[in-house]
């Protein structure tokens, strides 16, 4: 019995004790045709059998395959590699306005506490950046901004990403636990929960992951503020909502530009779906960071000069959403996303130069002495100065 097999390295095999004449003339041809080579067969040359052929295997042909998979890892690129795995440039971003939370924020500066508040947050955001890519591999492959990721060419294996995430996630919750304090790692844990798990598959399902999205870029000042006064109060919800207000309008102008990638990957986004709403949402957020930065003072965050500065600032933020808004085109919104670079560091060291008390140069025993001071002080204010406390009806002249 002659069986004929097949294999993918286009090698032909017979297997049997007899071969005829018309097979061994019908493996020449076949032979010819992987080559590329005229198929007209030389019974001639081909009717005296080869060694390998007597043998029961014929010759093999190497093919060079017309599609190669683009190639693994470099090892000596492996930092390189896991800077785009982690977009090096947006946990830059989160990174500083962590540490712009824990500088503003009313308590001593200790230099241990806010390296780790800094490596435990970028640590985990690189996590969180890369489980994100993992996700959207089909998709960040149909747009042109994304797809040059790393696992899309296939730098980086999906099942590396993961560890690489798992690591790193592991890693910058430990730090942010046991080296600062278990509420800048719950904050931690919930923004990439929030990133990983809400706002990536979010964005092929409804547009509000715009807003949750804004909400995962509010928290990092959250997390320096609380790994600084281990609470957060008025102050840091302040800052906080001077973050989430401002990524309206730079998210909006950014996304005007590349409506067709989103399109075509299937990402439901304002300014895909819905052009009016995206204009209005971008020039509304913007007068709420002037009313954010007034209310500062107002709480006690800052004094007064800082309303005052960032109020040119924020007026001209306005003025480019407006634009915008009034004339959509890819010139308002590149000058209104230029411009938002811009606007947010300068917002941050505003603020952080207009905070009401600086601990630079105090130590947590001295924050603590000033705080008994200022407590002893109120009370005797409050026990020798009754009519401070009390009503115009209550003080009578002989308390005055």
């Amino acid at each position: 019995m002659i069986k004929l097999i097949l294999r993918p390295s286009q090698k032909i095999i017979f297997v049997g004790k007899a071969f005829s004449q018309p097979l061994r003339n019908f493996a020449g041809g076949i032979t010819k045709l992987a080559r590329g080579e005229n198929s007209t067969i030389n019974n001639d040359s081909e009717s005296k059998p080869k060694d390998n052929v007597a043998l029961g295997i014929s010759k093999s042909v190497e093919k060079k395959a017309l599609w190669e998979p683009s190639p693994c890892l470099d090892k000596g690129q492996l930092i390189d590699q896991y800077k785009k795995l982690s977009k090096f440039r947006l946990t830059t971003l989160v990174v500083i306005t962590t540490m712009a939370g824990y500088a503003v924020a009313p308590a001593a500066f200790d230099p241990a506490s806010f390296l780790m508040v800094t490596v435990g947050t970028g640590l985990v955001s690189a996590a969180a950046n890369s489980i994100n890519q993992f996700h959207e591999v089909p998709f960040d492959s149909q747009m042109s901004r994304t797809k040059s990721r790393v696992i899309v060419t296939g730098k980086v294996t999906p099942l590396h990403a993961m560890g690489f995430a798992l690591i790193s996630g592991a890693a910058g919750l430990s730090i942010l636990y046991y080296g600062v304090n278990g509420l800048t790692a719950a904050l931690g844990l919930s923004n990439l929960i929030l990133y990983t798990s809400i706002y990536t598959p979010m964005k092929r399902i409804s547009i509000l992951n715009t807003w949750i999205g804004s909400a995962v870029g509010a928290i990092p000042p959250l997390i320096g503020w609380a790994g600084c006064c281990g609470t957060i109060d008025a102050g840091a919800w302040i800052l906080a909502g001077l973050l989430y207000a401002w990524q309206f309008p730079h998210f909006n102008a950014l996304s005007w530009n590349l409506r067709p990638d989103y399109s075509r990957a299937g990402y439901q986004m304002m300014a895909v779906t819905n052009p009016g709403l995206c204009r209005r949402t971008a020039l509304r957020y913007t007068f709420a960071l002037t009313m954010l930065s007034t209310l500062a003072p107002i709480m006690d965050v800052t004094n007064y000069w800082f309303a005052l500065e960032t109020l040119p600032l924020n007026v001209y933020f306005s003025y480019l959403a407006y634009k915008f808004y009034k004339d959509s085109n890819s010139g308002t919104s590149r000058k209104l996303f230029r411009f938002s670079l811009l606007h947010l560091p300068l917002l941050m060291i505003l603020f952080l130069v207009n905070k009401k008390r600086w601990f630079f140069t105090e130590t947590k025993e001295d924050t603590k002495k000033n705080e008994l001071v200022d407590k002893n002080v109120g009370s005797f204010i409050k026990l020798n100065l009754p009519h401070i406390n009390a009503s115009p009806l209550e003080a009578s002249p002989k308390t005055v």
